[in-house]
């Protein structure tokens, strides 16, 4: 077990994306993809998306099978049926693969077709079939052998391909006639000439287990007959493998493969322990992958599903996309909260993203996810989320004798606090006060303070996803489709469910903000700029800045540094019992360098300027906001002018090509459902552009695409040349 871990472990530390340098060829996508990242599964060869092609463990034994509905035993042992995408070091293995899940189903196998190279005679192609394909010849019908052919269409197609691996690129998987008994023998015609060493079918099958292992699955979760009996709740006495119910895992690979061979741009990865046994997964859908190039600055993830016991283990990474609304970036199931889980999820994402980490992290305050991220994320800001904190204090303070009293003075010291002394004072104020110096969830909660409290947090980019004023909370994302009950098939039918909805959502607002201007409060240079730059919801949030510029005067000089200028700028605002108290901010202006920061930091937490530096902008006669401080992230036409950073160098050139082709040609989607003639505009277009591509030379492809994404919000201009 020791030497497993270390392994696994080993198999962590450098995620390998293929180049060009290992087989500039190798660029097609599978049509389906079952995937493991036990042993070397994140350093194999990466498709375009990151996908991984080959999985393999490398442990002894028989495997549980999945949960058909075809009469098959609970607890039985068998193989994955084939599947379209999946991949063998060679013919051998992929014949012996097939020949072992026969026998296991009850049929026999032959060699219907192979084909050969014409000069080397190395075999490139084959199907492999049911012993009753075809009919006899005619010839042969009157001979006194019984008929035993029956037609049967059950077969498989593989192939040879550019990876030097064979791939199966068609399955059948029907028979039609009655299966017999687990103990045929397969038909496979071996010229003498070219026979291997003899090998006993037990070698054959135990090297095909080994090969094959990690494609099994168990089917009552957790391979016990008496597994109903165990099904309720997550957390049981196995912690390394899924707790899941009878069936659950066989839902699980259904949607999952269902979902791949629908859309190849659909990832996932399934970790196996020891024992065989389902222990994590991890997805990510096509549109939420677009999504990560525009929105994985920041990401929340939320363990609010597996951190309460929920019926389901669910965890997600989630986005803020240019209306301020959540987006999913990815989704898993974890067999427990431990750290090796999360360290197997990390890296999970962080392969799917082409090895790009966040620039800050959100989570819930827990030692495991800490020691995970420090391990996968290290250049990332890991910040705790304030809401959820302060969500626990009712239930860590409840029962202290003055929790009323103390809880106003913990919110005055987290909210209302501008500096760090500020913030130190009023807290050891309240621990002296109302002597709880003892308690052990304050005191723990002070030497985090670093992580999760706003003074110390100012100059961490958080994309409006801090949560640092009271009321502010971050919502699990799937909040109203999974409640404490919910068994995992039904989730997965929900999960399209709540992802079209929150797409439908997302096209709604982008439709608003480009169809309608919104109407001016004040007249204000700074409100006109940005009304014409930011989507409809953050403007909102921007213009209640811009009227609140009428609650801040006096705003005065009271250092100079050479270029830099210290002002204070005083406000009104609405204290304890709705009474008007005046605070000072301090706002650092630098005219040289065109840069104002105020010590409130509205900019890192929000992503748009405070009333009181745009005081201070104002008051120096700017009229517009400097560029730097109107974030792209937020802009109407962000996600058409959004240009991912594909780095220097052709390492991964045709992975990156094929990620870009991708997400350009989802906009032209997401721009051409606005309308009808939007529609029209791009169907046609995108014609336009595929005859392009297919006159140009490779460089040129990308921009024949842009230029189709520039057509297609013009419609007016296009309305002469579509037919009505």
């Amino acid at each position: 077990m020791e030497n497993r871990r270390r392994e696994t472990s080993d198999s962590y530390q450098s995620p390998r994306v293929l180049g060009p340098a290992d087989n500039p060829q190798r660029i097609r996508l599978p049509k389906h993809n079952s995937h493991t990242m036990e042993d070397a599964s994140l350093g194999n060869e990466q498709v375009p998306g990151g996908e991984c092609n080959e999985i393999h463990k490398e442990e002894d034994g028989v495997m549980t099978g999945l949960d058909y509905q075809n009469g098959i035993s609970e607890g039985r042992k068998e193989f994955v049926p084939p599947a379209v995408g999946m991949e063998f070091e060679s013919y051998d293995d992929g014949y012996n693969y097939y020949n072992c899940y026969a026998k296991e189903v009850g049929f026999r196998v032959r060699v219907k077709n192979s084909w050969f190279k014409r000069n080397s005679r190395e075999k490139y192609g084959a199907v492999l079939c049911c012993s009753s394909q075809g009919f006899k010849r005619v010839k042969d019908v009157n001979r006194l052998r019984k008929e035993t052919r029956t037609g049967c269409p059950a077969m498989i197609r593989m192939r040879l391909v550019d990876s030097k691996r064979w791939r199966v690129l068609e399955v059948t998987h029907e028979h039609n006639h009655l299966l017999g008994n687990k103990t045929y023998k397969s038909i496979k015609k071996t010229s003498s000439g070219a026979k291997r060493k003899s090998e006993s079918n037990v070698d054959a099958e135990v090297r095909t287990i080994k090969l094959y292992r990690a494609l099994v699955i168990d089917a009552g979760g957790n391979g016990d007959s008496n597994s109903n009996a165990k099904a309720v709740g997550n957390f049981t006495d196995q912690p390394n493998q899924l707790s899941l119910k009878k069936g659950d895992t066989q839902a699980i690979y259904n949607y999952l493969c269902r979902m791949q061979l629908a859309n190849p741009n659909f990832f996932y990865l399934m970790d196996i322990n020891d024992e065989g046994r389902l222990r994590n997964v991890f997805w990510v859908d096509a549109r939420s992958r677009a999504a990560c190039g525009y929105f994985g600055d920041v990401i929340y993830f939320d363990n609010t599903y597996l951190s309460n016991k929920y019926e389901i283990p669910l965890v997600a990474f989630v986005g803020m996309n240019h209306h301020g609304q959540l987006a999913l970036l990815g989704c898993g199931l974890l067999a427990g909260e431990t750290k090796e889980s999360y360290i197997w999820l990390f890296r999970a994402w962080l392969t799917c993203m082409s090895g790009h980490p966040p620039q800050t992290v959100i989570t819930d305050r827990c030692k495991a996810l800490q020691g995970a991220i420090v391990e996968v994320f290290p250049r990332s800001h890991h910040r705790f989320g304030l809401s959820h904190i302060m969500k626990r204090v009712p239930e860590k303070l409840g029962g202290l004798r003055n929790y009323d009293a103390i809880r106003k003075s913990m919110i005055k010291a987290v909210y209302e606090t501008l500096k760090v002394s500020e913030f130190e004072a009023a807290w050891g104020f309240m621990i002296q006060h109302f002597g709880v110096g003892d308690h052990e969830w304050l005191r723990s909660l002070y030497e985090d303070r670093g992580m999760w409290s706003p003074v110390y947090l100012k100059d961490t980019f958080f994309a409006g996803m801090s949560a640092s004023h009271p009321g502010e909370t971050l919502h699990p994302f799937f909040d109203r489709y999974v409640h404490k009950q919910t068994p995992l098939k039904e989730f997965l039918d929900k999960y399209e469910l709540a992802l079209h909805k929150k797409h439908r959502e997302e096209v709604l607002a982008d439709i608003e903000s480009r169809s309608s201007s919104p109407s001016l409060k004040t007249r204000c240079s700074f409100e006109l700029q940005l009304s014409k730059v930011y989507t409809r919801e953050v403007f909102k949030k921007f213009q209640y800045e811009v009227e609140e510029m009428y609650s801040c005067f006096s705003t005065t000089q009271i250092h100079v540094d050479g270029p830099i200028i210290i002002f204070l700028v005083k406000e009104r605002v609405l204290g304890e019992g709705n009474r008007r108290e005046i605070r000072d901010f301090e706002v650092l202006y630098n005219r040289t360098a065109g840069e104002v920061r105020c010590i409130c930091s509205c900019f890192n937490l929000y992503g748009y300027l405070c009333r009181h530096a745009l005081c201070v902008l104002n008051f120096n006669g700017v009229e517009e906001v400097p560029p730097k401080y109107i974030l792209s992230r937020w802009k109407k036409d962000y996600k058409r002018l959004y240009i991912p950073d594909l780095g220097s160098g052709n390492a991964g050139d045709r992975v990156q090509w094929f990620n870009q082709l991708y997400r350009s040609a989802l906009q032209v989607v997401e721009e051409g459902v606005i309308s009808l003639d939007h529609y029209k505009v791009a169907l046609q277009t995108f014609e336009e552009s595929l005859n392009r591509v297919h006159d140009v030379e490779g460089g040129q492809a990308l921009q024949a695409f842009e230029d189709t994404l520039n057509l297609v919000p013009t419609v007016e201009n296009r309305q002469d040349k579509i037919a009505l």
